[in-house]
C-alpha cells in the first residue's frame, strides 16, 4: 500500500481556538459586559453603591472639621479673654505695688526723720540733765521760780537747736 504522508496534523481545542480571534475577543467582550451588567444590577437591586457611601463618608468628615474648627475658634476667643483679664489683673496688681513702694518710702523717710528727732530730744535731754547737775553742784539752793525758768529756757534752746538740724 501506498503510504501517504499529509500534513495535516491533528487540531487540539486550544489551536481551534487561537485561529480565530476575533472570535476569541468577541467572547471575552460578551463576559465583561455580562460581569458590567451584574454588577449594575446587583446596586440598583440592594440599592448600595460604593460612590454614595464615600460621598456620604466625605460630608460627615467635612461636617465634623468644621464643627471642630468652630470649636476651636471658640476655644482661642475664651483664651484671649482669659489672657486679657490675666494682663488687667497683673497691671492693677502692678499699680498696687507701686502704690505700696511710694507709701512704704514716704514711711522710711518719716521714720527716719522722725529718729533723729528723738535723737536730738534725747541729747538735749541729756544737756538739760547736766547742767541741772552742774547748776545743783555750783548753787546749793536756788528759788524754784528761777529753778524752773532756766530749765524751760535751756529747753527751748535745745529744741530750737534740734529744730535747725532737721
Amino acid at each position: 500500500m501506498i503510504s501517504q504522508r499529509s500534513n495535516a496534523r491533528p487540531i487540539s481545542g486550544l489551536a481551534r481556538i487561537g485561529g480565530q480571534p476575533i472570535a476569541l475577543t468577541a467572547a471575552a467582550l460578551c463576559l465583561i459586559l455580562a460581569g458590567g451588567i451584574a454588577i449594575t444590577a446587583w446596586r440598583v437591586y440592594t440599592g448600595h453603591s460604593p460612590e454614595t457611601d464615600r460621598a456620604v463618608a466625605v460630608r460627615a468628615l467635612q461636617a465634623r472639621t468644621a464643627q471642630a474648627s468652630e470649636q476651636l475658634v471658640e476655644k482661642t476667643k475664651g483664651l484671649e479673654q482669659t489672657q486679657q483679664e490675666s494682663i488687667d489683673q497683673l497691671q492693677v496688681v502692678q499699680d498696687q505695688l507701686q502704690t505700696v513702694r511710694r507709701i512704704l518710702a514716704s514711711q522710711q523717710a518719716d521714720t527716719k526723720r522722725l529718729s533723729e528727732q528723738v535723737t536730738g530730744l534725747a541729747e538735749a535731754i541729756d544737756g538739760l540733765r547736766q547742767s541741772f547737775a552742774s547748776a545743783q553742784t555750783a548753787d546749793p539752793a536756788p528759788s524754784p521760780s528761777t529753778r524752773n525758768r532756766s530749765v524751760r529756757t535751756r529747753a527751748r534752746v535745745a529744741y530750737k537747736r534740734s529744730k535747725s538740724r532737721s
